[in-house]
């Protein structure tokens, strides 16, 4: 099976993770696709295959010299955002693609447009895997998972490649910040790691935000609103009153590079009770804390004004920047930017806006920095994944494994 018809038969898995379920996985498709690469990994010929209660998949490639050579790792996550739907996605690929707009789907009118998606454009004359534009491709991280088996294979194929013992780790529930809640690194046994979870061809991350959750429940008191008047605590417009106190500019859609933000991810309200539920990043830890603080206080206007616990915030810290823990290690950056240039592909070292289960793993003793996995758009239906990025992938991940047992 080559790499993209690997690709194309894992996006036909329902993953989409919850994080509302209190359960790891945390739902029943991501078991289900996990005991299927499984086997798969069996049937190539990996040793040490494993599944354990919680979902992880764990496999070894042995290594084929005698050579005293560090035991290194590749991880990717099985799980698909719940932003938007991930079920029945229908993939096809569009070839030699000409740098038009794309028609997805001409029942619903659903168009790529390039004005909107100038990156797309690099890729004219290449073969382009998009959705029908009703739900996300899942590329975010199958296209990771893609590549790790399919290097597995290469390697198994070509024994004349030197390599040390190379472990593999699949991951559920990434996106909903639980990937690396039961990974076990000591079980994992590498030296260091990479996460093949980046965004388009060429990228190579060792930065990361720091991140919280934080979820502000708003409390009102509902009357008959014909008799309301000095009576009815409305939340729903507490609730909004708190939203316009976040400063406007500090928020995704006006942020890049190392700019932080307040990202308010999910709205519900009744007069009764309503609830925001916001994500605070920042790749600075000083000023990650600040907006934690800044946080604490907007609430605390909100009490202020209408009440004490009107207002009740639930904030936890889901990970931190992992450049700390890199930075001691930077051999395995150096190794990753070479196997990138030897395979001909321009390495573009930048932060990660945004947290990958490597965060969390370089904590717990896995330095663990994140490679391309080649897709754009993740998290909607323009998602899409050049067929050739996902192939150069595939021979980065064989390079570094050959570089390190050189």
């Amino acid at each position: 099976m080559n790499i993209t018809e690997r690709f194309l038969k894992y996006v036909s898995f329902t993953t989409t993770s919850d994080g509302n379920t209190n359960m790891t996985p945390s739902t029943p498709g991501q078991i289900i696709f996990a005991q299927y690469l499984a086997e798969e990994l069996k049937k190539i010929g990996l040793d040490e295959v494993d599944v354990d209660k919680n979902g992880y998949v764990m496999a070894t490639l042995l290594a084929n010299t005698d050579k005293q050579i560090p035991t290194i790792g590749f991880i990717a996550h099985m799980d698909t955002s719940p932003d938007m739907s991930g079920k029945h996605v229908k993939a096809r690929i569009i070839e030699k693609y000409d740098g038009n707009d794309i028609l997805l789907n001409q029942a619903k009118s659903i168009v790529f447009k390039t004005n909107k998606y100038p990156e797309i454009l690099q890729y004219k004359g290449q073969d382009i895997i998009v959705t029908d534009g009703t739900t996300l491709l899942g590329a975010d991280d199958k296209a990771g998972l893609a590549e790790i088996v399919t290097a597995m294979e290469y390697l198994m194929e070509h024994p004349e490649i030197k390599h040390g013992k190379i472990r593999i780790g699949f991951t559920p529930d990434e996106e909903i910040g639980q990937g690396a809640d039961h990974f076990d690194v000591s079980k994992f046994a590498a030296e260091w790691a990479y996460t093949m979870d980046g965004g388009e061809i060429g990228e190579l991350e060792y930065e990361n935000f720091n991140a919280a959750s934080a979820k502000v429940t708003f409390r009102g008191i509902n009357v008959h609103p014909g008799y309301a008047r000095h009576k009815m605590l409305n939340s729903m417009r507490v609730a909004h009153q708190f939203a316009t106190m976040i400063p406007r500019h500090e928020t995704p859609e006006h942020t890049e590079g190392y700019e932080g933000f307040f990202h308010l991810a999910n709205m519900e309200g009744t007069v009764e009770k309503s609830t925001l539920n916001y994500i605070i990043r920042d790749h600075d830890r000083d000023r990650f804390e600040r907006r934690k603080k800044e946080f604490e206080h907007l609430v605390n206007k909100i009490n202020a004004e209408f009440g004490e616990n009107t207002a009740i915030l639930e904030m936890v810290d889901q990970y931190y920047n992992m450049r700390e823990k890199i930075e001691p290690v930077m051999h395995i950056i150096d190794l990753a930017f070479e196997a990138m240039t030897e395979v001909g592909v321009t390495p573009k070292v930048k932060p990660i806006r945004g947290g990958t289960d490597g965060s969390r793993l370089s904590y717990e003793g896995l330095p663990c920095p994140n490679i391309f996995a080649g897709g754009h758009n993740f998290h909607g239906r323009f998602e899409y994944v050049p067929v050739q990025s996902l192939e150069k992938a595939m021979h980065v991940i064989v390079k570094i494994a050959e570089n390190v047992a050189k």
